[in-house]
């Protein structure tokens, strides 16, 4: 049988001199961010795909949907699965999205909320939202224990060992949080989870609980409790974290925190949309 050959592509067969002669180099630079976008979109709705599917879906040769997926995985908006096969959205997208749709309403609908929190424990109040494979903090309350707490504002953190980046972790698709789970989880402290199974099980926890605690996992001497803030649609797209040292954020202290914590979680998801 005669194999069938897929069109030829434009964007292989011109040069730069002939596209500049023909004016069509800007209408060919159009087509690859279209060409990029639908990449984007085929595994959003598939989870994961392979070049061959996507060339196919594109109808592209596998050359260039093989080009775009580079482009797309060298920015973090695609990743490969370790054994070099499928690809899957990174953690790029939700970076991106992060910053369109979360940082400015949170900045402005939070300041109350995390005001309030941290004037009633007197503790350390911070909002957090992922940056492709870390927790940055975009907002922070100082309450009146706290005087002489650092400064978390624009500090990236890690996931694995924050109770802020383990909300966010735990509320990850899937295919995003397994390919930051298949990467080292680095130590810090005797206390920090680095096994990728024992990391799970506390990510369940974190869902079937509804908050997250760390207690000495970054650093001496800290302990935090974090919950969850929703978006309108139910996604969650940030976390109101409480911390401060372990002598006042003991074990006899931490249900009540955390009950506090998720209150004023689902205060800002309200006011961000969730639940009407």
């Amino acid at each position: 049988m005669t194999p069938t050959h897929k069109q030829s592509d434009p964007s292989e067969e011109k040069s730069p001199t002939t596209e500049k002669q023909t004016g069509k180099g800007s209408a060919s630079a159009v087509q690859s961010v279209d060409r990029a976008v639908s990449v984007l979109e085929i595994l959003a709705r598939h989870g994961k795909a392979g070049v061959t599917e996507i060339a196919d879906e594109l109808d592209v040769h596998k050359s260039t949907a093989f080009r775009l997926l580079g482009v797309l995985e060298n920015r973090g908006l695609v990743a490969q699965a370790k054994d070099r096969g499928k690809y899957y959205l990174g953690a790029g997208v939700l970076r991106l999205a992060g910053a369109a749709a979360v940082r400015l309403d949170i900045s402005q609908e939070g300041v109350p909320v995390c005001r309030e929190l941290a004037d009633e424990l007197g503790e350390t109040v911070n909002i957090a939202v992922l940056d492709d494979d870390a927790a940055v903090n975009i907002m922070q309350a100082r309450g009146t224990a706290s005087v002489t707490a650092q400064n978390w504002l624009g500090r990236r953190t890690p996931l694995h060992a924050t109770s802020s980046g383990k909300v966010l972790l735990a509320h990850m698709p899937p295919t995003l949080r397994e390919g930051l789970l298949a990467r080292p989880l680095p130590r810090f402290t005797d206390r920090t989870i680095t096994g990728a199974s024992m990391l799970r099980a506390e990510l369940e926890a974190v869902v079937e609980q509804g908050y997250g605690l760390t207690i000495e996992e970054l650093e001496l001497g800290l302990a935090a409790v974090a919950a969850p803030i929703r978006a309108h649609d139910g996604k969650v797209i940030a976390s109101i974290s409480v911390s401060g040292p372990v002598y006042r954020l003991n074990t006899d202290r931490l249900p009540e925190l955390a009950k506090r914590t998720v209150a004023a979680g689902a205060e800002l998801s309200r006011r961000m949309g969730y639940g009407f």
